[in-house]
């Protein structure tokens, strides 16, 4: 497992698609005010550096331990999600809406997905939000935070 300081300066793939601009103190309350919680850390390190898009293809895998729709052995990441109101381009300020459209558990951030399935933040219980993979009314859990699971990526 590498280490979160040595992999943010090479976690997101080159290119544009559905980055916004750069990451501003004003987003970021903005961001934590529409979805009721504090971000972590670790999440808005990677998001100042670049917010939002492709993630690099070494960077694109999770091992999970149980089977899903997607793998036998790993749920994918193929994006991330940024801070920002660009028409077309899902952010976190989607966030809200999502949950909703989705039928997706209250307490919980989406981070990446497609609306079938979901990598998200789960807020439900006190402390640092855990990482989750949910679909179609099941669950696994992935990481217990945000930096954890980015150190857990791997593959393309």
């Amino acid at each position: 497992m590498a280490d979160f300081d040595e992999i943010k300066g090479a976690f997101w793939a080159d290119g544009t698609y559905d980055v916004h601009s750069p990451l501003t103190d004003a987003d970021i309350e903005q961001a934590e005010a529409v979805l009721g919680v504090t971000l972590p850390a670790a999440l808005l390190d990677l998001l100042r550096i670049q917010n939002g898009g492709n993630v690099a293809c070494g960077r694109r895998r999770f091992p999970t331990s149980a089977p899903t729709s997607w793998a036998d052995d790993h749920v994918p990441l193929p994006d991330l999600m940024g801070i920002g109101r660009i028409k077309g381009v899902t952010s976190l300020l989607d966030g809200p809406y999502l949950v909703e459209e989705w039928g997706l558990p209250t307490g919980v951030v989406p981070l990446s997905g497609d609306g079938h399935t979901w990598i998200a933040l789960d807020y439900r219980r006190p402390g640092e939000p855990s990482v989750v993979w949910l679909e179609e009314g099941r669950e696994l859990a992935l990481a217990a935070d945000f930096r954890s699971f980015v150190e857990g990526l791997t593959g393309r």
